[in-house]
């Protein structure tokens, strides 16, 4: 009996189920495989590279668009070792699952090459690597933390370049070893102690030369993080100049060798010391200029009349004395002729007012008994009496009679 028709699928449909279950599988969204190249091609006018990678079981094939293809930093050929790093999907056409892939690098290096670039990018996308985190590094620190193997020759090269440049900094050496699985752990604790108990002002941490593998310490991300944590500026020294590691991009400084390093943590002591002669020099000449201006001063004075002969001085100012008591007494006669004929005139209008300007011109104020000035003929009652005021005194009449006017 056969199976009901509403179960039967089209082979576009399985496709596309298998294809929907292989692309939402999440460890299948970013791989890493090792094979040998065959069948390599690249579409001369879309950039677009077909492959196959192969070992001795089996064989996948690939496709490398032309944005990733244009990021090559080789020439792909048959035969070649490689590793891919890419995703898996299927081929609708062929119903034949692929990987596409987005890195392609030669066998060795590049497996480290792929960690190292997706560490590099994780942490700069968390903002580890920002120009803004940074910490300056001291102008002259007094104790330098040197973190690296105590046998190497990095070690010998700081020490001789710091006693050269800057003998006054005391250099403290916390010997660690650079390479190995040990080495990430031994680094970290080396910084969190020089942080914890902060026995210098600036951390160098580094090794010599070596291999991708030998100096692969140097991109452990627990030790970009506890670079970029502490709170005394390091200073990356890792291998010779073209060597790139994780430590170089979060570091607040990166030297291209442990002998550039020790040469960016202190200053040149002949630098400084020419310096400071140099600014001697400049002090020397502007006190000198300070003195011939003084030299010339005192000179002007001796030759000066004042100085060859004081009694000419006192004589010329016992004249500008006299002149001045001369102007003060005329002023002074002169305020006080002004202040006198205006103290006349108010005198004289004051004079005009008074009442007893008034009875010398012959008035004169009777008042009554009661000493009351008497302002009307009415209030005068014939037989009685009336105090009459002149000017050189008063005397006392009896009223005969109120006559009109």
């Amino acid at each position: 009996m056969s199976e009901p028709a509403a179960n039967i699928l089209e082979i576009s449909q399985l496709t596309a189920y298998i294809r929907t279950r292989l692309t939402g599988d999440d460890s299948l969204k970013n791989v890493l495989v090792r094979g040998e190249i065959s069948d390599f091609k690249q579409n001369a006018q879309s950039g677009h590279c077909y492959f196959s990678l192969k070992d001795a079981g089996s064989r996948i094939s690939c496709a490398m668009f032309r944005g990733a293809a244009g990021g090559l930093k080789f020439r792909p050929e048959n035969g070649m070792s490689v590793i891919v790093g890419g995703k898996i999907d299927v081929y609708p056409q062929s119903g034949s699952y692929q990987l596409i892939a987005s890195r392609l690098e030669p066998e060795g290096l590049g497996a480290l090459f792929f960690e190292f670039e997706r560490l590099k990018t994780k942490l700069a996308q968390e903002g580890l690597f920002d120009v803004s985190h940074k910490k300056p590094i001291p102008r002259y620190p007094d104790a330098i933390a040197v973190i690296t193997s105590s046998t190497g020759a990095a070690v010998r090269d700081i020490i001789r370049v710091l006693r050269g440049r800057w003998p006054m900094t005391r250099v403290i050496i916390l010997p660690v070893r650079v390479q190995g699985q040990e080495a990430p752990r031994e680094l970290i604790g080396a910084i969190k102690y020089v942080n914890r108990y902060p026995i210098a002002d600036v951390i160098i941490c580094g090794r010599g030369g070596g291999s991708a593998e030998d100096l692969w310490a140097f991109n452990d991300e627990g030790l970009a993080r506890a670079i970029y944590a502490s709170e005394i500026p390091v200073i990356s020294a890792v291998g010779h100049e073209p060597d790139f590691t994780i430590a170089d991009f979060v570091a607040d400084l990166r030297a291209a060798t442990p002998s550039n390093a020790a040469e960016l943590a202190v200053p040149d002591q002949n630098a400084v010391l020419s310096g400071l002669q140099a600014v001697s020099r400049r002090l020397a000449r502007g006190l000198d200029g300070k003195l011939r201006l003084a030299r010339q001063t005192i000179e002007y004075a001796k030759n000066s009349r004042s100085f060859s002969s004081p009694e000419g001085l006192l004589d010329t100012k016992r004249q500008q004395i006299d002149r001045l008591s001369e102007q003060l007494l005329a002023g002074m006669q002169s305020a006080v002729s002004q202040n006198g004929e205006k103290l006349r005139l108010l005198a004289a209008r004051a004079d005009s007012l008074s009442p007893l300007a008034v009875f010398a011109r012959g008035y004169a104020v009777a008042e009554d008994e009661n000493g009351s000035v008497v302002t009307s003929a009415k209030a005068a009652v014939p037989g009685g009496a009336l105090l009459v005021r002149f000017y050189d005194g008063r005397v006392r009449t009896t009223i005969e009679e109120r006559l009109p006017l």
